[in-house]
């Protein structure tokens, strides 16, 4: 308790201290813009928070011509997509993906809503890849991938409840990286991960700068 208090005591002065020199310099829409800075940082709200409570699948499907040159990407990123999604939403109950992975290999099936409910989801996370490498040229790593992602409500017939076409996702977005300074499993890993951040933050507040650095934290 002496700790908190101590903080509220050197932290909330300050703050008025602040305000008060802001408003002297700048006005009042200076100071709510600072203020909202200072409480709530760069952070912004998700752009669809119908996940919220419900249970929820999440599949990746690839265009028939990634499928055989790229097998594994679109599982890996739908795993990592629920990952994200169990540590950043809020109650959201992500279905294990190995489950979306048995029903998948064992059934014919040309719809997201059609796993939704044969799995007993309230929500199907589709994501359609159409497009996916790690190559510019033949002696750099470049990812590029092509995503459009659909929310289906299996409560409600599968109604599409959020349709988005992705920019396209391009990592490191302004330097190639040479192919002699990692494997590309490596890199490929990596990609992955920074294309499922940038599909899973449309459901779960975050900071909007978060792509800012991705040239500099792909050379490390």
């Amino acid at each position: 308790m002496m700790d908190r208090r101590c903080f509220r005591c050197g932290y909330l002065p300050a703050l008025w201290f602040l305000a008060a020199v802001v408003i002297s310099t700048a006005g009042c829409q200076s100071l709510l813009t600072t203020v909202v800075y200072l409480v709530k940082g760069t952070n912004v709200d998700a752009e669809y928070d119908g996940l919220k409570e419900k249970k929820v699948a999440v599949v990746c499907r690839p265009l028939a011509s990634l499928t055989y040159r790229d097998s594994n990407v679109a599982d890996d990123i739908a795993r990592q997509i629920g990952i994200l999604l169990r540590t950043n939403g809020r109650k959201i109950d992500v279905i294990d993906h190995s489950k979306v992975v048995e029903w998948t290999d064992e059934h014919d099936w040309t719809d997201y809503p059609q796993i939704g409910e044969a799995l007993d989801a309230d929500v199907v996370v589709g994501i359609d890849l159409l497009g996916f490498t790690v190559y510019n040229g033949q002696t750099l790593y470049q990812g590029k991938a092509d995503v459009t992602l659909r929310v289906y409500d299996c409560t409600d017939g599968g109604k599409v409840v959020f349709d988005k076409e992705l920019p396209q996702s391009v990592y490191p977005p302004n330097v190639g990286i040479e192919t002699s300074s990692r494997p590309e499993a490596e890199f490929r890993r990596k990609f992955i991960r920074v294309l499922a951040d940038q599909i899973g933050r449309h459901f779960y507040a975050h900071d909007q700068h978060a792509d800012i650095a991705l040239d500099a934290t792909a050379l490390d």
